[in-house]
Parts: C-alpha cells; sequence; structure tokens
C-alpha cells in the first residue's frame, strides 16, 4: 500500500504536524542511542496500555492475574536491565482465549484487538533492540517524557467515560506515532528508514482500532471529546520541551 495513502487518514486526524525543529534535532547522530532507547520503552508501553485495558475492563481475575505475570520479564527488562532476553519469544503464545466477564458486552471486541496489538507491539520491541545490540547501544533507562501523562490528565473521572477517553489517548499515541516515523524516515540510514516504514504499515491501523472501540462503548457522537483531547494533543506537541523524546514537542534544550 502507498505510504501516502497510509497517511491521509492520519493526517486528517492529527490536529498539527510534526515540527520541523524536532525532526531537525531527532535526525542529529548524536540522539540516535536516545530516539531509540525511547522508541523501545514506548512499544514496551503500548503493549501495557492494551494489556491494562483487558485486564481492567473485560477480564476475569484469573485470566488477568496470568497475563500480568506474562508480561512482567519485559517490564523487569525494562525497569531493571535484566541481561536474560529469553523472553522475548513469548510473544508468540500469547493467545485470545481469555475469559470475559459478562457485564463486558463489548469484551470480545476489545480482547481481539488489543491481543492483536500487544502481540505487534512486543514484536517491533525485539526488533527495535535487535537493531539497538547490532549498533552496540546498550540499553539504558530513561525519563518519560510529559506526553502521554498531559493527555491522560484530561480524562474523566466516571466510567464508561473514563474508558472511551483512555481509548481516545491511545489512538492519538498511535496515530502520533506512525506520524512521527515518516517524518523521521527520509532523515535516517537505509536500514533505519525501512524499518520506520514497515512501522509505519503494520501500525497504521491501530489508532483506527482504538477509535472504533471508543465508538462502541460510548453508544453516542464521541466528536467533542475527540475534538478536546486533539487539541490537547496539538498543543503538548507544539509547546517547548526541555528533552528530546519520540513523542517531546519542540526542542527547548
Amino acid at each position: 500500500m502507498n505510504i501516502e495513502h497510509l497517511l491521509a487518514p492520519i493526517h486528517g486526524f492529527l490536529l498539527c504536524r510534526t515540527p520541523q525543529a524536532w525532526i531537525d534535532e531527532a535526525r542529529k547522530p548524536q540522539n540516535l542511542a536516545l530516539l531509540l532507547t525511547d522508541h523501545l520503552v514506548c512499544e514496551l508501553k503500548a503493549a501495557q496500555t492494551a494489556m491494562w485495558l483487558i485486564r481492567k475492563y473485560v477480564a476475569d481475575k484469573a485470566s488477568g492475574d496470568a497475563l500480568l505475570a506474562w508480561l512482567k520479564p519485559w517490564e523487569n527488562f525494562v525497569h531493571n536491565s535484566h541481561s536474560d532476553l529469553t523472553f522475548l519469544e513469548q510473544h508468540r503464545a500469547l493467545s485470545k482465549t481469555i475469559i470475559t466477564r459478562e457485564e463486558a458486552p463489548y469484551g470480545d471486541e476489545l480482547v481481539d484487538k488489543m491481543v492483536l496489538l500487544i502481540k505487534e507491539e512486543l514484536h517491533h520491541f525485539y526488533q527495535v533492540l535487535e537493531i539497538m545490540q547490532a549498533r552496540n547501544i546498550p540499553y539504558a533507562k530513561i525519563t518519560a517524557s510529559r506526553y502521554a501523562k498531559g493527555l491522560l490528565r484530561e480524562v474523566a473521572t466516571y466510567e464508561p467515560q473514563t474508558l472511551v477517553d483512555k481509548l481516545i489517548c491511545s489512538a492519538y499515541i498511535e496515530a502520533r506515532s506512525c506520524e512521527r516515523f515518516a517524518s523521521l524516515a527520509p532523515y535516517l540510514d537505509d536500514e533505519l528508514s525501512a524499518f520506520y516504514v514497515s512501522l509505519l504499515r503494520s501500525e497504521a491501523r491501530h489508532y483506527q482500532d482504538y477509535l472504533a472501540l471508543a465508538t462502541l462503548i460510548s453508544g453516542q457522537d464521541i466528536s467533542a471529546r475527540v475534538r478536546k483531547f486533539g487539541e490537547t494533543e496539538a498543543r503538548l506537541i507544539s509547546e517547548p520541551d526541555s528533552e528530546l523524546r519520540f513523542h517531546s514537542g519542540m526542542p527547548d534544550f
């Protein structure tokens, strides 16, 4: 599929493009290790978010506990710099056979979409880590950007609006990731450029899946909420930021 064809709905969804100043900073060779490290963590965070949604809203306790244990080795690696990487093949064993609670009529839809997303995000985690290892870039813990927290501050505190809002937030995070893959690709070396284009191809669907779930669960027009979060997201991307991250705003350092 043509890249521009994939990008058109993403650009239509986001309320602003990535500033050129961010691209100029992110493309600098001295920032590659930082960017890849943050990208690695972002892939895990995306999987964690999808896993949390399953555990919080649709899985019974036994299934939720099993899912939490299944993801633990990835979390241990990121938080403790654990050297044992044997867990990286386990994403292939994640099954859609998850028992859903009766009070979650949207459970099957959420589980189907989120399990597929988890498997894809963890596969991308593995791919980023492989690139880092091939380039002798050691993993080191870094601080999180303000981006996701800035979006989540706008989330309602009552259900089902809390769930709907979190799905909308995730849609914006996924869409911005795709937009940044495409924005950076022309400035990177051939291997990284091809990798980022491949990620765009596989992840362009994710933001739409989140929006579809938000619409299904809300049962009403969510356009006003989508617009509200879009305005917050555009502000976070356009405002000055004190450190470079994959979802940071205008460089101000």
